[in-house]
């Protein structure tokens, strides 16, 4: 009996400590991911606060609750051309970078001779660092005497940083496709093109538009590229550098609300169509 007593009292004491050190390690984790948000929200936290401080000056002291830093970004001239040069730029290469990713994507499910190697070319561009990158567009624009332009020089710039990621996000639609469904059409005499419009398209619709919104947001974001490679004609980024080493404006917090505004929204309306059931 008193063995038998002894025994129950060590695996009670053995219990109360896994309880215990249970707990510690849950608490453990649970400060490890608070901080881990903190410093990762933390900052745009901070940025979306001070885009309403009323100050001259940016950062602290918060001098008063004001949006007139928001009226000074959408009243200006400059801003507002290069925020519109952005979104142009941004929907052309989405469309032009989803339209090859598509085509390389159909091509991708058939085999041929150098299909690693063309894989390799596609990825390229976010293997190499962007300032590499950068360089390399800067050289070769150079030697084909292609003068910086926003729909030239830019656009190629942001058309061959985005093409991988469309490439990447819309190769799995197609290749988890069923393709028995094309066998069946084939079959039954319907041409390749109608195939495509009406049976392959409307199941790769949602992918194709989630994919185009992210390289719109890619595209919209992109800096380091675009600065070696830019004219007079300024996208918002570029606009946004300038603003900071001529001046440090105070209306640069409002400024990068509304870049991180457009970015998050488009995100997630193409993270909603990825999402997205076909019936």
């Amino acid at each position: 009996m008193y063995s038998r007593g002894v025994r129950k009292l060590n695996v009670m004491a053995n219990n109360f400590k896994t309880i215990k050190y249970g707990r510690q390690y849950n608490l453990a984790l649970w400060v490890y991911a608070a901080m881990f948000y903190f410093f990762l929200y933390g900052p745009l936290l901070m940025l979306v606060f001070l885009s309403f401080n009323k100050s001259e000056i940016v950062g602290f002291p918060f001098e008063g609750f004001s949006i007139k830093w928001y009226h000074v970004v959408f009243e200006s001239p400059e801003l507002i051309r290069a925020l519109a040069n952005s979104i142009g730029v941004g929907v052309l290469s989405a469309v032009i970078a989803t339209t090859l990713a598509l085509s390389l994507s159909m091509a991708f499910r058939h085999d041929f001779w150098g299909k690693s190697l063309v894989l390799y070319l596609i990825l390229v561009p976010i293997i190499i660092p962007g300032i590499i990158g950068g360089i390399v567009l800067l050289i070769f624009f150079g030697f084909s005497e292609i003068r910086p332009s926003l729909w030239t020089t830019v656009l190629v710039a942001h058309v061959n940083w985005v093409l991988p990621f469309a490439f990447l996000t819309l190769y799995p639609r197609l290749h988890g496709f069923d393709r028995a469904l094309e066998e069946a059409a084939m079959d039954l005499g319907a041409k390749p093109w109608v195939i495509f419009s009406r049976i392959v398209f409307p199941l790769i619709r949602p992918g194709i538009i989630a994919t185009a919104l992210f390289s719109f947001s890619l595209s919209f974001d992109e800096f380091v590229r675009t600065i070696f490679v830019t004219g007079f004609q300024r996208t918002i980024p570029v606009q946004f550098w300038g603003l900071i080493v001529d001046e440090l404006a105070p209306q640069l917090p409002a400024m990068a609300v509304i870049i991180i505004l457009i970015s998050i929204l488009t995100s997630l309306i193409g993270f909603i169509y990825m999402r997205r059931k076909v019936n």
